[in-house]
């Protein structure tokens, strides 16, 4: 998300409240839909290839985070809009993990939707500058509970462990991190039982480091490769083509890589905007390489990228959206399979460089108190609230051992069941204070961060 990556230090006000508590279930949404999944270098529904034709929503960008999946009223108004644009999935940015989502999954599934969603939040985020301390124990606490809050629908098609942590040549130190989180949480879905969900990363479009990235993903030990790669990519301003936008070559330098690989964001605005882009993406000069994309964004946030402009409870679509829903109703899928590659597999890792600030393969180990989560489960989430996890303490003590990360034991119980001990009893084996329960205490943080 644009407005997400540019932050470099965000002001949250953070609201002290008790522990959070599981909230009383609604009904479980009786709708579902077929789970995505992984062959060789694409995605499938069943036997048939899957191209996602998406959006990202974020009502209200990074200054007024909405979980858009917590509001009836607010998804049942949008999910009308995205079947007028022919979607299949959206991407969502921030969500509540302490919140119901039952009843818009449901509506999200029964408009043939899947969810793509990134499991950080502002307060809790690999920070950039320092992403050492960062990656503790409390961090993935919250980010495996927004998985438990997510993994029981079917149409929660996949994960994202990151978003433009690296954004230049000097960050790419950070890598490391970035993949540590992706592999955690392939071994937590594993070792929780449940459904192979895929996992990977988001990254920005740094011409330098892009493919080492796609690389790294994907190489080393399988418990440490990526489910899939995803990158943002605004290079292709309308009026363009397939050769001048440069996407001949990003498809040239991709051919042959074993993940499935789509765009996690598109939509040059440098002119106006009539996704020229489309036609090609999925045409079979890109669905060798290519798996669809996620048009950034669904609501005008003030950066002039938006489909729709949000007034209180109305959606009015504005230019943008009939330029897409023209697109996509003019562009079909490829017949057939679309030339995907099926035996997929890893890649060698890049070696370092001035562009590459990465020496080899060793990760950080998980924390221990974070590893401990793999046969509790994490316990309650800390929602759009809390402290943040920054300096929390609980930090990697060392370097992980190749294949340390796969699953080794499913834990008897499931996340979905689990107590909110787990969470409890980190948070005080770590000296945190007691969060104060009565009135409103305003606190204001800057976390020099990305939003993973």
């Amino acid at each position: 998300m644009k407005s997400f990556a540019a932050v470099a230090a965000f002001a949250a006000a953070v609201l002290a409240t008790p522990t959070p508590t599981t909230p009383e279930l609604a009904p479980r949404a009786s709708a579902s839909l077929e789970p995505i999944t992984v062959k060789g270098n694409a995605f499938f529904k069943g036997t048939s290839r899957f191209y996602m034709r998406g959006v990202d929503w974020q009502p209200g960008g990074s200054s007024n985070l909405v979980d858009p999946l917590a509001d009836t009223a607010l998804c049942t108004r949008d999910i009308a809009n995205f079947k007028t644009l022919g979607l299949n999935t959206v991407r969502i940015y921030t969500v509540d993990n302490t919140a119901n989502h039952d009843t818009c999954m449901g509506l999200l599934a029964d408009a043939g939707i899947y969810l793509v969603l990134d499991v950080n939040s502002p307060l809790y985020s690999i920070n950039r500058a320092k992403p050492g301390p960062s990656y503790n124990a409390v961090y993935l606490q919250n980010i495996f509970a927004t998985i438990d809050a997510f993994a029981k629908y079917s149409n929660t098609l996949a994960f994202f462990s990151g978003n433009e942590v690296i954004n230049d040549d000097l960050t790419t130190n950070c890598a490391p991190y970035v993949k540590a989180v992706t592999r955690d949480m392939r071994q937590y879905l594993g070792s929780r039982g449940y459904r192979q969900i895929p996992v990977g990363y988001s990254a920005a479009d740094v011409n330098s480091n892009r493919l080492e990235m796609a690389q790294y993903m994907n190489c080393g030990s399988d418990d440490e490769r990526s489910d899939f790669f995803a990158f943002n990519d605004y290079s292709w301003c309308d009026p363009s083509s397939f050769t001048t936008s440069g996407w001949d070559q990003k498809v040239k330098n991709f051919t042959g890589y074993g993940l499935p690989l789509f765009l996690s964001e598109y939509g040059c605005n440098t002119n106006a905007r009539q996704f020229e882009e489309v036609t090609s993406l999925y045409s079979t000069q890109m669905t060798p390489v290519y798996s669809g994309g996620l048009v950034y964004e669904y609501s005008e946030e003030g950066s002039k990228y938006g489909l729709v402009q949000i007034s209180g409870s109305t959606a009015k679509p504005l230019a943008d959206f009939t330029a897409l829903q023209s697109a996509f109703s003019k562009t079909a899928n490829p017949s057939g399979d679309g030339g995907y590659n099926s035996t997929g597999g890893a890649s060698n890792c890049p070696k370092k460089s001035a562009n590459w600030d990465v020496a080899d393969d060793s990760l950080p180990a998980i924390p221990s108190a974070a590893a401990a989560f793999m046969k509790s489960g994490a316990g309650t989430g800390v929602g759009l609230q809390g402290k943040g996890s920054q300096n929390s303490g609980g930090t990697s003590t060392g370097t992980a051992a190749p294949g340390s990360g796969s699953v080794t034991a499913v834990a008897s119980g499931t996340s979905a069941s689990a107590t909110k001990s787990s969470a409890s009893s980190l948070q005080g084996s770590m000296n945190f204070q007691p969060m104060i329960v009565s009135g409103l205490v305003v606190a204001f943080t800057f976390v020099g961060a990305a939003l993973l």
